[in-house]
């Protein structure tokens, strides 16, 4: 039967995947040198003045953005830096991952980062997270504004022109990227990643066979999430006038957190509706631009998408149970 109860995401990395649990994050990436997965697993733990803070609509989509971009680059550094020494021909460190043969233990083990280096790495991916949407929002307003500034004053046309644009810059950039043959495989983890979150939420048994059936595409993507930050933005951004493109460019930069907020809302709504008919579409602009980023995995990714939500399971279960015996 269907496990809708338990909701869980996730995130592609360089040759493998990373799950996101109740009580820890995993990461299973597949070694070059002799094909075996090893794993990255950190428990997941909130600031206590954080905790309120995702409760309350529009400000908890801003904080999770930021806290799901500090942790995530986090797993991305581990693959980058296990590709790296694959490539480099370095065997792995003792201690530094457990692979796929290595008996579970009790508690998750880290890729032995430092402390100092963990926070380094969260906070370059908050800044790089910030950074990246501030251009992808300024470039296209600045463009927009140099092309059809003067051309009329209609404001909402001035954003749905600005939209358009943004569209284009992004479907121009994945399409680029999605050629190198590194990117193109991260895409297919993308796509493994989701077949193992859907054959879950349908309740079947998580074989490579039965994870295979199922769809790359799945609702709560982050990449329905950049398109509904353009569709919200063109809404947001037409209730306040600008007199120059500086002013322009200030209100873009003052009203992201809100576009971020009321874009994780539609996300949200968009996915609590896909079930019903008619009302389900709405989520289909995201659909769309998956079909760009991700690709259909093949049975080792697949596998390796598999062993990361396995194992993220398996920590999260143990964790409650030594949480049940201490209370």
């Amino acid at each position: 039967m269907p496990q809708s109860n338990s909701i869980y995401g996730g995130q592609a990395v360089i040759e493998g995947v990373m799950f996101a649990g109740k009580h820890v994050n995993v990461t299973a990436v597949r070694r070059k040198t002799n094909q075996e997965i090893v794993y990255y697993e950190v428990p997941r733990t909130t600031k206590n003045w954080v905790k309120p803070l995702k409760r309350i609509p529009l400000v908890r989509g801003v904080v999770g953005i930021l806290e799901s971009s500090a942790k995530g680059s986090q797993h991305l550094n581990f693959s980058v830096e296990t590709y790296a020494a694959d490539e480099a021909g370095e065997a792995s460190k003792d201690g530094e991952a457990s692979t796929s043969s290595t008996a579970a233990t009790d508690k998750p083990k880290s890729s032995g980062l430092s402390l100092s280096a963990i926070v380094g790495v969260a906070v370059a991916g908050i800044i790089s997270f910030i950074v990246g949407k501030a251009i992808f929002t300024l470039v296209p307003a600045m463009v927009e504004q140099l092309l059809f500034g003067q051309a009329f004053e209609n404001i909402l046309l001035h954003n749905l022109i600005e939209g358009l644009i943004k569209i284009v810059f992004l479907l121009c950039y994945l399409y680029i990227i999605s050629l190198t043959p590194i990117v193109k495989r991260l895409f297919q983890y993308h796509g493994a990643e989701h077949k193992v979150i859907s054959a879950y939420e349908a309740g079947v048994e998580l074989t490579v066979k039965n994870v295979q059936r199922f769809n790359t595409l799945h609702y709560r993507c982050g990449s329905s999430f950049i398109v509904f930050s353009v569709l919200v933005g063109v809404i947001v951004y037409s209730f306040f006038h600008w007199d120059s493109m500086w002013e322009r460019v200030y209100l873009r930069l003052l009203l992201l957190p809100v576009v971020l907020g009321v874009s994780y809302e539609v996300l949200r709504f968009t996915n609590a509706l896909r079930e019903i008919p008619v009302l389900r579409y709405l989520g289909y602009p995201g659909l769309w631009l998956q079909k760009l980023t991700t690709k259909e995995p093949t049975d080792d990714q697949v596998a390796v998408s598999i062993a990361s939500f396995n194992r993220m399971r398996e920590l999260d279960r143990q964790m409650e149970q030594s949480s049940s015996k201490a209370s």
